[in-house]
């Protein structure tokens, strides 16, 4: 075994984010051809693709590490030096924060349980503190609206060619105007500093494409985001949207990740988050694509939030799972899911499985109806944040994840996701008059999700949980399936008086059976929201409906899933 120098080394580490970000960014820059051509089938495997490419890339630096130096070489003071090598080599980059990223995933993956301080890896960034923020104009297009924002969005139209032609420029234009001119006044737009900044880089994701932009003057800014669709091999705009909730949904953490040319991340991230002050940081570098640096800023918040609260660490609210363990932060809009040790007597699967299916939804389009989850390993806690109670559950059906010092509590796995109420807990909770868009919102939540060839199994209220946006979101995958591997069935005519009075299942049922028909009693306990559901949604309980869907889907028939139509909108407007 050849050893190599603590530079040699870090150069690895480098080289190998250096082909990481280039894979990574060709898969991007492939998005414009895709769209032009409607090539919806290439759109769905290069996201997933793109997904698994930062993986794959810290496999193969770090087996080339472990074949050419061994972890047992890499002591602490080599490492350190490694990490001061590394820092100079990506001093120059445009994404160093990335890099960052990128060097703290090779020392898990090599050291494993090893407690990370800051002599060995980034626990902050390095850039933070050193980083000389450049203009917007580094990444934006700049348009003065001296002339009007009738001349601004022309020349908007001139500069942002694709590679098919815009449909109905001039109506289009005129129609951004109004929604423009009716979010900014007249008194607004006379500011000598009044300006429309729009990102350089077309955001693309599905079947959409997306301007994104800002109108700032003095302390004034107002989102825009410009919708737009291939229309039969044309460029038609389908929406203006500019009330600022509707733009945070477009950028929600139920959406599949944006394929954008990103070449300063922490620019890019600034001016969204100044679009969307909302919206915390990690989740704005994941909606762009870096999913993985979204963890380490999650991380890195939650670290600081821990410093300046004291709440304790409790159970989530709402029915035990009989797979997962599930606690939160009061304070915090996030959850902690540990696979348990036993699963209840219902679920028969393995612990390797219910990962599948979590890894299944993260390459796959969640469609806005499926939340978004970060994989932990070897995560620490300090043990003082623990409810006894909390201490007590986790070692009874965790044991085998959990691990207890004086000080702290190491977990060797977790998933995280956003917070959300639970369904059956919102409906005990909202007035009655409330209830019917939600449970409207539920099934088109199931429809929408069935429509992406994913079947949740458990269609429980309490696995879905609605946000603060009141829209309907799953959260409990140990049971999801591509809805194709599903044989919906009719429920058979009973032949005989004992086959009627059976409290079993009289006829042979497969493992992939399922009768919906018998959805409304197992659904709903209670009649009065089953009642609502059933008038809103009744395909939901035929199996012919359910049989259509998989038909399409096995057509290659895709469905639009756009994030800003209201009532559902071409809700099931298919395309090849």
């Amino acid at each position: 075994m050849r050893l190599f120098s603590p530079r040699q080394v870090a150069q690895t580490i480098q080289d190998g984010f250096a082909t990481y970000r280039h894979r990574f960014i060709q898969i991007t820059l492939g998005a414009p051809d895709r769209f032009d051509q409607a090539d919806w089938l290439a759109v769905q495997q290069a996201a997933a693709d793109r997904i698994e490419l930062y993986e794959a890339s810290v496999t193969d630096v770090s087996d080339t590490l472990r074949a050419r130096v061994g972890p047992e070489n890499l002591n602490a003071d080599v490492w350190k030096e490694t990490r001061d090598m590394y820092l100079s080599m990506i001093r120059e980059r445009t994404d160093p924060e990335l890099a960052e990223t990128f060097f703290n995933s090779i020392f898990g993956r090599i050291f494993n349980q090893q407690k990370r301080t800051p002599e060995l890896v980034f626990t902050e960034s390095w850039f933070a503190g050193h980083q000389q923020g450049v203009s917007s104009q580094g990444i934006a297009m700049v348009y003065r609206l001296t002339a009007g924002a009738d001349d601004a969005f022309d020349q908007v139209f001139d500069d942002y060619a694709f590679g098919i032609p815009w449909a109905q420029r001039s109506a289009d234009r005129a129609r951004i105007v109004r929604t423009f001119e009716s979010y900014v006044s007249p008194q607004l737009m006379a500011d000598t500093d009044a300006r429309l900044e729009v990102l350089k880089s077309v955001f693309y994701r599905n079947k959409g494409a997306y301007l994104v932009a800002r109108f700032v003057a003095g302390t004034t800014q107002v989102p825009l985001v410009i919708a737009l669709v291939n229309d039969d091999g044309e460029v038609r705009v389908d929406a203006v949207v500019m009330d600022s909730e509707q733009v945070s949904i477009i950028f929600s953490f139920t959406r599949a990740y944006f394929m954008v040319d990103v070449p300063m991340p922490t620019e890019f991230v600034d001016f969204l988050q100044a679009m969307m002050p909302d919206k915390a940081r990690p989740e704005l570098y994941t909606s762009i694509g870096f999913y993985k640096h979204g963890k380490t800023e999650l991380i890195r918040d939650m670290n600081h939030h821990l410093v300046r609260t004291d709440d304790a660490f409790v159970e989530a609210p709402g029915i035990r799972g009989l797979v997962m363990a599930v606690f939160t932060l009061p304070s915090l809009p996030v959850v902690f899911k540990l696979i348990k040790d036993r699963f209840g007597p219902s679920k028969m699967m393995s612990r390797d499985a219910v990962k599948r299916t979590y890894q299944l939804v993260k390459v796959h389009d969640r469609v806005g109806r499926m939340a978004d989850t970060q994989e932990f390993h070897n995560l620490e806690f300090p043990r003082g944040r623990f409810s006894p109670a909390l201490l007590e559950e986790l070692l009874s059906s965790c044991a085998n994840t959990v691990e207890l010092s004086d000080d702290t509590v190491l977990i060797k796995h977790l998933y995280t996701e956003r917070r959300m109420i639970p369904l059956n807990l919102w409906l005990q909770d909202a007035p009655k008059d409330q209830w019917k868009p939600v449970l409207d919102d539920y099934g088109w939540a199931i429809k929408q999700m069935a429509a992406a060839n994913i079947f949740p199994g458990d269609m429980l209220l309490k696995n879905f949980g609605v946000t603060r946006h009141h829209r309907v979101v799953f959260y409990d995958y140990d049971e999801i399936s591509y809805l194709t591997e599903v044989n919906f069935r009719k429920v058979p005519e009973p032949q005989t008086p004992e086959q009627e009075m059976a409290a079993e299942p009289w006829y042979s049922v497969g493992i992939h059976d399922v009768f919906p028909e018998e959805f409304p009693t197992f659904l709903f306990t209670d009649p009065e929201p089953r009642k609502i559901f059933i008038q809103l949604h009744p395909e939901i309980f035929d199996p012919r409906w359910w049989q259509d869907t998989q038909k399409a889907i096995e057509a290659g028939q895709l469905m639009d899933f756009f994030p800003y139509r209201g009532d559902h909108q071409a809700a099931f407007n298919w395309s090849i």
